[in-house]
């Protein structure tokens, strides 16, 4: 089953926001997905290194 997904509302650097469209339309996806991926890849990165630490 697909996660829940949840309307938010940020404010944003507006050159984060240009390049974000940018890389988004490159990878041919919509930004909020563009921005749901990266995301998780930058949490995965994080738990990955606090499980390295903790060995």
């Amino acid at each position: 089953m697909k996660p829940l997904k949840e309307k938010i509302s940020i404010t944003i650097d507006s050159d984060l926001l240009a390049n974000l469209k940018e890389r988004a339309e490159y990878d041919g996806r919509p930004l909020s997905q563009y921005i749901n991926i990266v995301l998780k890849r930058y949490i995965e990165n994080v738990e990955k290194r606090e499980a390295e630490k903790q060995n």
